[in-house]
C-alpha cells in the first residue's frame, strides 16, 4: 500500500495498562512522522481525555473523540460533532438503567455519572481528564449527548446487553463495547469506520492509504475501512481474526512494535 496516514486508537492500543504513554512509542511515532507520514488518534474518550496525547506526540492533524463522533484540531477547537437523537438517547438511558450498571453521559463537555464507584470512577477520571458530575436526571442532557455508556464489571452481562440494545435501537445508534466493562451508544456515524474517513478527508487521503491500529469491538468498523488494519495481541480474539496484522500487547508497547515491523518497512520496500 501507499502508505499516507496512520490513526491510532488509544486505550489498550497506544498507552499502557496504566494509562501512560511510553517512551517507545512516543519515539516510533515520531520516527513514522519524519518519514514523512502523518499520524493522528480515534478514541472512544472525551476530547479531554486526549488533548494531552495530541500534544504529548506532536500531532498537527485533527484527532477523533467519541469514535470519532467529534472531530478536533490539536489546539481543542471542535471542528465537528454528531449527537445522539433526543429519543434514541432517552430510549438507551432507560433500556441500561438496572441496579448492575452505572450510567455515564458525556455532553456539553461534561461526564455526568448516576452514581459513583470505587474501581471505574477513578479510572475515568484518568482517562477524561475531567471529574463527573452526579447526575440522577438527564432529560436536561438530552439534545446535546456525544455518548452514553453503561458500565459494569459483569462482562457477560454487558456483552449481553450490547446485543439487546443494538437489536433495539436498530440503525438509530452505534452500539459497541470500547472496552470488557464499557458498552458506548453514540449516534449512528459516531463509529471508527465514518470517524477515519473523515479524519483522512482532512488530508484529503484516499481509505486504501490509511492504516489504523486497535484492541477492541469499537475499532472494527475501522478494520473494515482502511487499506492495512492492526490488532493488539491482548485484544480479544474476534478481533484479533478481523485485522490483517497483530503486533504485541499494549504493555509491551505494541504500537511501537507494530510501527517497526510492519509500517515503515512499508516505505522502504
Amino acid at each position: 500500500m501507499n502508505l499516507r496516514l496512520f490513526l491510532s486508537d488509544v486505550d489498550g492500543t497506544l498507552v499502557r495498562p496504566d494509562k501512560s504513554l511510553g517512551e517507545p512509542v512516543v519515539a516510533a511515532v515520531q520516527r513514522l512522522v519524519a518519514a514523512g507520514v502523518p499520524v493522528s488518534i480515534i478514541s472512544a474518550r472525551p476530547p479531554s481525555g486526549l488533548l494531552w496525547i495530541a500534544e504529548r506526540l506532536g500531532l498537527t492533524t485533527p484527532f477523533g473523540a467519541f469514535n470519532g463522533g467529534t472531530i478536533v484540531r490539536p489546539d481543542g477547537t471542535i471542528l465537528s460533532a454528531t449527537h445522539l437523537d433526543r429519543e434514541v438517547a432517552a430510549r438507551t438511558l432507560d433500556l441500561i438503567a438496572r441496579p448492575d450498571v452505572i450510567r455515564w453521559v458525556f455532553a456539553k463537555g461534561q461526564w455526568h455519572a448516576d452514581r459513583l464507584d470505587d474501581y471505574y470512577t477513578p479510572r475515568e477520571c484518568v482517562t477524561s481528564a475531567q471529574d463527573p458530575v452526579v447526575c440522577t436526571d438527564f432529560t436536561p442532557l438530552l439534545e446535546a449527548i456525544d455518548k452514553i455508556v453503561a458500565v459494569s464489571s459483569d462482562h457477560e452481562m454487558l456483552a449481553a446487553l450490547e446485543a439487546d440494545v443494538a437489536a433495539a435501537l436498530g440503525d438509530g445508534a452505534e452500539v459497541a463495547r470500547s472496552q470488557p466493562y464499557y458498552l458506548d451508544v453514540t449516534a449512528p456515524t459516531a463509529n471508527k469506520g465514518d470517524g477515519i474517513a473523515a479524519l483522512a478527508a482532512t488530508l484529503d487521503v484516499p481509505l486504501s492509504d490509511v492504516a489504523v491500529i486497535g484492541d477492541q469491538y469499537n475499532d472494527l468498523p475501522m478494520f473494515r475501512r482502511a487499506g492495512l488494519s492492526i490488532a493488539m495481541g491482548q485484544g480479544p480474539e474476534e478481533v484479533r481474526k478481523a485485522a490483517m496484522h497483530v503486533t504485541g500487547g499494549n504493555d509491551a508497547d505494541g504500537v511501537a512494535q507494530a510501527i517497526e515491523t510492519i509500517l515503515l518497512p512499508l516505505l522502504n520496500g
